[in-house]
């Protein structure tokens, strides 16, 4: 049977590991897809380097359009990145009949709809493990393992540079900007970091993940991102006093009256498999009404992980390369035609429990004052702590646990809190999950 041919759109980290897969385990991957999945053409603004990394016998181009062009080439592998040229290529490929294979979070999150809906048009298959949690093959168990049962929330560990970061700030006692710095000497953080310490990259994988769970469109502008930049390593200790630990999560929640779809820092109770989750790991857990919960650990990133979920999808598009594209697996798991149009709630409409942490006056009345207005707001309170400030002596750290309240009437109550005198710095909030 004639080979697949396959088009690389870009070999940096994770093309050149997709690559040497393929190469290194060819007989077995030829096993599992019923025929030969080759790359014979590569795009790479680099060419001489490009050469170097592929050896001879394949082509190597410096414009990406020249494979999509190709007549011979049945895949098109975008590895390119971003909002802008990729986009205009995964559709040109699209267009000219290929299939595509893309771990590119971004795009789908931000521009999955449109991509998906000319990919039916055409008959050809969007492929995108990789663009989640890299090695980890959470897409193919939304889409398809978890088939079965009515997904009730998500909350998944889906950056590993942050992951590294907190998991640093809690075993050394380190501020964010000192960790921050290790991180991108060791290659954990780019040099430019923004994406994923702002949630950013996190913010597109959980909407990706949201639309499979839910049957909704990709609609990451809807989506609330809080990064990690402004915690402090006083939050990660007096939470690790409280049994908790603090986790940049993923988290999307079906409610009554929408979806819950937010990337924000916080408390895991550490008795949770999630929560001992360390280094530049990802781990993501699934709630199915039948199956129950589920975890899912693995490498989120790095070439050789990412390369597995890429080379994955190659296989499928062979398998199903001759299938009926009426009969293929739905790109976001669910019916073109059964697509809700399920609200992505407002984060003031969210429920969920607290951390709070107030710098206040040391002296009578004040704790009284505060739980007085948290009770006014019908917020119930789990704990207290009290320690002395690092800030002099005069003043306390005063460390609240409630109970879960809509995050609006926390908002209300915490501005009442902030205009109090003996209320001495900003309010430090941080969401709370138990994850049960």
């Amino acid at each position: 049977m004639k080979p697949i041919q396959v088009g690389l759109l870009g070999i940096g980290t994770v093309g050149t590991g997709t690559f040497e897969v393929l190469r290194r385990n060819h007989e077995e991957i030829r096993r599992r897809a019923g025929r030969d999945i080759v790359i014979t053409m590569v795009a790479d603004l680099d060419t001489e380097r490009a050469r170097r990394i592929v050896g001879d016998g394949i082509t190597v181009v410096g414009d990406a359009r020249a494979v999509i062009a190709n007549p011979e080439i049945d895949i098109v592998v975008e590895l390119i990145g971003g909002y802008g040229i990729a986009k205009a290529l995964v559709l040109e490929a699209i267009a000219a009949g290929k299939h595509v294979v893309t771990a590119n979070k971004a795009l789908l999150a931000v521009h999955g709809t449109e991509i998906f809906e000319a990919a039916r048009a055409k008959g050809v298959v969007v492929a995108f493990e990789a663009a989640v949690a890299g090695g980890i093959p959470i897409i193919k168990a939304l889409r398809e393992g978890l088939t079965a049962n009515r997904i009730d929330w998500i909350a998944g560990i889906i950056n590993g540079t942050t992951n590294f970061i907190l998991s640093e700030m809690r075993a050394k006692g380190l501020d964010f900007g000192v960790v921050l710095k290790e991180a991108q000497r060791l290659g954990y953080a780019e040099a430019d970091p923004t994406f994923d310490i702002e949630g950013v990259d996190a913010g597109h994988k959980a909407t990706i993940m949201s639309a499979i769970a839910f049957g909704v469109p990709v609609q990451f502008a809807k989506a609330h991102v809080e990064g990690i930049t402004s915690l402090q390593a006083a939050d990660i200790r007096y939470a690790e006093q409280l049994g908790y630990r603090i986790k940049l999560l993923g988290i999307t929640r079906r409610r009554e009256h929408g979806i819950e779809l937010r990337v924000h820092p916080t408390l895991i109770p550490t008795t949770r498999l999630i929560a001992n989750v360390e280094g530049a790991m990802n781990a993501v857990v699934v709630q199915g009404d039948a199956v129950g919960t589920t975890l899912y650990y693995g490498k989120g990133a790095g070439a050789e992980p990412t390369a597995s979920a890429v080379i994955a999808d190659l296989v499928d598009i062979t398998r199903l390369a001759t299938a009926d594209p009426d009969h293929r697996v739905p790109y976001l798991a669910f019916q073109p035609g059964s697509m809700a149009d399920t609200p992505i709630l407002p984060i003031a409409e969210v429920v969920t429990a607290f951390y709070l942490r107030l710098v206040v006056a040391d002296q009578a009345g004040v704790l009284a004052r505060i739980t007085g207005i948290l009770a006014e707001n019908d917020i119930s309170i789990d704990a207290v702590l009290q320690r002395e400030s690092a800030e002099g002596e005069r003043q306390t750290d005063l460390i609240i646990l409630t109970h879960d309240t809509v995050e609006g009437r926390m908002t209300a109550a915490l501005a009442q809190m902030q205009a109090l005198p003996t209320v001495l710095a900003p309010i430090v909030r941080i969401r709370k999950e138990e994850l049960n």
